[in-house]
């Protein structure tokens, strides 16, 4: 399906959903909607909320800002609804409402999903549009799935001969029958130890546990979030470096110019607050000091990874550089965020791609890649 060419290209940006990122998510969809060039895209903003419902967004993007961490922003779900359904020539939006008969708003193009975490970026969402016959931005089902366990995206890097921390997993019922057994391992992993939900992002539910009295903490803390945990060695005293991977229209693989987060103040890692609000302490530097030797091999293990878990579009790519100079793989983000704030957008800027000319790119290569088995 092409873009009819007596029109502009219909593209429906999903955002919000039901994880924990649902503000990150919107904060995202600010960004987009704002890079989106009306004079070539018609543009649908469909948000879906923290209850699940799907609704016809406003589209305004200054109520999709964080202005402070008590006042973050949600979809608003008492919007009119609206769902995709399938028409004779592909898939459209279709608004009900219960006083009105139900509203055609007519075949969508391309879906930019820009939903953070479970139910969006774990391959559900990307399933049910390769149900519907609709093309999409960014990773298909598997990628998708994969990048968003970081148990099991550890597992496919590792076999693909990518260098991963040490680590383990636990779940909440592990967790309640044997406490002994997961002490255990975490023991023999060695403290500082980083506690993290294993499908979560945005550092949102994650801690440093120093040592064994603070285990118990960090992963009550974690269970909040997501019933399985990845309790990983602390990289420490290392560079937390990042670089972002784009497809090419024929094909290809490129990498960004990597960039370096360096958080300072009273924050300990590269946290929520770190990452999002703007009165942190966190200091950036795009592109990154490297030598050459460096840079060429995060470029080389970026496309790997890539590859490694069957990504398309896009990914962003982090890394921990080790005191002794060796870099290992932290993990894979198939929808990294496209904030204010955000390194992808960043890093592609200093390699010579603007913001709206990244947008560009990544709706191209959804309009030209099909669904289905590729």
């Amino acid at each position: 399906m092409n873009a009819a060419a007596d029109r502009r290209i219909r593209v429906a940006v999903v955002f919000g959903g039901r994880s924990s990122e649902h503000a990150i998510s919107c904060v995202t969809a600010g960004s987009v909607l704002q890079a989106l060039d009306a004079e070539r895209y018609e543009v649908v903003p469909v948000g879906i909320a923290t209850d699940g419902r799907w609704v016809l967004e406003s589209g305004n993007v200054e109520r999709l800002q964080i202005i402070s961490p008590d006042k973050l922003p949600e979809v608003d779900a008492d919007r009119e609804q609206v769902t995709l359904a399938r028409t004779s020539s592909g898939a459209g939006l279709v608004v009900s409402d219960p006083t009105a008969p139900p509203r055609e708003l007519g075949d969508v193009d391309v879906v930019f999903p820009l939903l953070h975490g479970p139910w969006g970026e774990d391959g559900t969402l990307q399933g049910m549009l390769e149900m519907a016959g609709v093309r999409y931005v960014g990773a298909g089902v598997l990628a998708s799935a994969v990048s968003m366990d970081k148990a099991y995206m550890k597992i496919v890097l590792a076999a693909a001969g990518l260098p991963v921390m040490p680590s383990t997993t636990t779940t909440a019922r592990e967790w309640e029958r044997d406490q002994g057994a997961v002490r255990e391992r975490c023991e023999q992993l060695g403290y500082p130890l980083f506690v993290k939900p294993a499908r979560g992002g945005s550092s949102i539910g994650i801690a440093k546990a120093h040592g064994p009295d603070e285990l118990a903490d960090a992963l009550e803390g974690a269970f909040e979030h997501d019933p399985k945990v990845l309790i990983e060695v602390s990289a420490e005293g290392a560079r937390e470096i990042e670089c972002g991977v784009l497809e090419t229209l024929d094909g290809d693989v490129e990498t960004s110019l990597p960039a370096e987060i360096r958080v300072t103040g009273e924050h300990e890692f590269y946290d929520f607050e770190a990452k999002y609000l703007p009165e942190e302490a966190t200091e950036l530097d795009v592109p990154a000091v490297l030598d050459d030797a460096t840079l060429a091999r995060m470029r080389e293990l970026s496309a790997q990874a890539f590859r490694a878990v069957g990504g398309e579009g896009l990914a962003r790519v982090d890394f921990f550089l080790m005191p002794d100079g060796s870099l290992v793989v932290n993990e894979l983000n198939t929808m990294p965020g496209f904030t204010p704030l955000s390194m992808f957008p960043r890093m592609w800027a200093a390699t010579g791609l603007a913001y709206g000319d990244l947008v560009d790119r990544l709706v191209s290569l959804a309009l030209q890649r099909g669904t289905g088995l590729r």
